[in-house]
């Protein structure tokens, strides 16, 4: 098998910034360490997890110095499409409405009054697309990770430690006891796998994903499982990959 974490967080994530500290709520060791064997081969099996679910509802949380973005959806990761909807944080509503993507274009359909949730009918009309953007926009790395999270084989066990795979700790993620470990991120491997952050179930299930991007002070984070999965439904335009 070849290596694959390259696209965890693709080439847009440009990752930066400092470490994050992980809570384990001081009920067991703290790393980092060495992974395990079980370790290891739960890291290499999380990707491949959610795309074995075929999706997973998320909700993805992009901050911002003006404010932060929302996006309350799910990634479809057979197709390789995410639909949602996206509501600001300490800002006005005018970045509101719903959103789809795909790894080369973003969808946007604007509304002043938002639901809580994406209708699992996405409208036929009112759409307007963009480039998915590959460096400056927190919310497009966001899009573009969110959809990286799932691929079609598990990452390569063996090389995961040597590209800077680690344990840090325990956590606990709506009631799930997790681990969280650090995994690779970049096609060299050198100094970013320390700002990546999984946080990895018994099983491989993968319930939280927090990383720098290059375009923001403050870290992503993707949050699994956070309401019902609907199947997601491809918007106007979008051709899902196959």
């Amino acid at each position: 098998m070849r290596p694959r974490w390259a696209a965890a967080v693709i080439g847009v994530a440009a990752v930066a910034g400092a470490a994050f500290l992980v809570a384990d709520g001081g009920s067991g060791p703290t790393g980092p360490r060495a992974l395990t064997s079980d370790e290891v081969n739960r890291l290499a099996m999380t990707r491949f997890r959610n795309y074995e679910a075929h999706g997973r509802a998320l909700t993805i949380t992009v901050p911002g110095t003006a404010g932060g973005l929302i996006v309350t959806g799910a990634v479809d990761y057979q197709r390789k499409i995410g639909y949602g909807v996206v509501h600001g944080t300490g800002r006005d509503t005018s970045s509101d409405g719903l959103i789809g993507w795909t790894a080369t274009a973003v969808f946007v359909h604007p509304m002043a009054n938002a639901p809580a949730h994406a209708p699992a009918s996405p409208p036929r009309s009112g759409w307007y697309s963009r480039p998915l953007q590959s460096s400056g926009s927190s919310l497009d790395s966001a899009l573009a990770i969110a959809l990286s999270l799932g691929i079609d084989r598990p990452d390569n066990a063996e090389l995961l430690p040597q590209n800077g795979a680690a344990w840090l700790g325990r956590d606990q993620v709506d009631g799930h006891r997790v681990d969280v470990m650090t995994g690779p991120s970049s096609r060299d491997r050198s100094g970013t796998a320390d700002r990546v952050r999984y946080w990895v179930g018994s099983d491989g299930t993968m319930y939280r994903v927090r990383i720098s991007v290059g375009s923001g002070s403050q870290p992503v984070v993707i949050d699994f499982d956070t309401h019902k999965y609907v199947p997601v439904e491809p918007v106007p335009g979008v051709t899902p990959t196959r």
